[in-house]
């Protein structure tokens, strides 16, 4: 069964997925983002100039075959014709359709009220299809 994780109070949930992104390439890992495609282009953006040092290689769904072989990560407006990969990451304001094909779903949730709404509502999708959900707050510091 699909593992979903919600990860919640993020300040700049883009910038929180570039790293969540960078971290899982690193580890082989290969996945698919979605989102509206306002949310793709400015997503698409910050992974270009996020970091002076790393790029995380990506390319859209309509891009050649050769590259999307080639590309640990796919960004979809729709991810009913991506490949099933390892991890779905969703930018988008709903449960996208066919995310039970991959592995782990990852939900990013900022601060703001509709965001955190919004996801009330995803969780809820999920809660009731009888997936158990993981909850990760990404400002939670550790104690020493």
């Amino acid at each position: 069964m699909t593992e979903i994780a919600f990860h919640f109070n993020a300040t700049d949930c883009l910038a929180y997925a570039c790293r969540f992104l960078r971290k899982a390439v690193n580890r082989s890992a290969k996945l698919v983002v979605t989102g509206s495609p306002e949310t793709l282009q400015q997503f698409d953006e910050a992974l270009w100039i996020f970091s002076a040092t790393d790029f995380v290689p990506h390319c859209y769904l309509e891009s050649r075959r050769a590259m999307i072989a080639a590309s640990p990560v796919i960004l979809a407006k729709s991810i009913e014709l991506a490949p099933p990969l390892q991890i779905l990451l969703n930018l988008g304001k709903f449960v996208p359709v066919g995310f039970e094909r991959f592995e782990r779903v990852i939900e990013i949730v900022g601060l703001a009220d509709l965001d955190r709404q919004l996801a009330r509502n995803r969780w809820k999708e999920y809660a009731d299809q009888g997936y158990a959900i993981t909850r990760h707050d990404v400002n939670l510091k550790p104690s020493y």
